[in-house]
């Protein structure tokens, strides 16, 4: 299974509401986000399903991925992917999942470092997630616990 995760976009610093959950991507977030999976379409992302962080901003970005990537599916929001939640809930999720063979997450910072560290086998981040970034890990099975294999990682700036 090909597993994209992609931390949303650069957002706003407040919303109108003053709810974090409300904050939107700003322009030049969208921007970036876009240039991002441009490389990523290039490189063969195929999601067969994106689950996105019920957030504002992770919805939009999960929204600008399935128009860049030509995913026609629903997006499934779902709480495993909120800031808070951690990486196990991160990788049950996914194993809901199992039969999907690429599934694309748009989420936040701290989870995201830290499932990658966890899905690569590590207890401490081994990458610096920046806003828009794209990462693909492949997995053989989708057992109890990951044993992933990082494939490469986008950024805005080798993008």
């Amino acid at each position: 299974m090909e597993i994209y995760l992609l931390r949303h976009g650069a957002a706003e610093d407040r919303a109108v509401t003053g709810r974090d959950g409300d904050r939107r991507l700003t322009e030049e977030g969208r921007d970036r986000l876009r240039r991002v999976l441009e490389r990523g379409h290039e490189a063969g992302v195929q999601p067969s399903l994106i689950l996105s962080s019920p957030l504002k901003r992770a919805v939009e970005t999960a929204e600008i991925a399935a128009r860049e990537l030509g995913y026609e599916g629903r997006i499934l929001r779902v709480d495993a992917l909120t800031p808070e939640s951690s990486p196990l809930a991160v990788w049950e999720e996914i194993r809901r999942h199992r039969d999907e063979p690429a599934i694309l997450l748009a989420g936040h910072e701290p989870l995201f470092s830290a499932t990658v560290a966890w899905m690569l086998g590590s207890t401490r981040s081994m990458i610096e997630f920046r806003k828009g970034a794209l990462v693909r890990i492949d997995v053989e099975r989708v057992g109890t616990e990951p044993a992933g294999v990082l494939q490469w990682m986008i950024t805005r700036k080798t993008a």
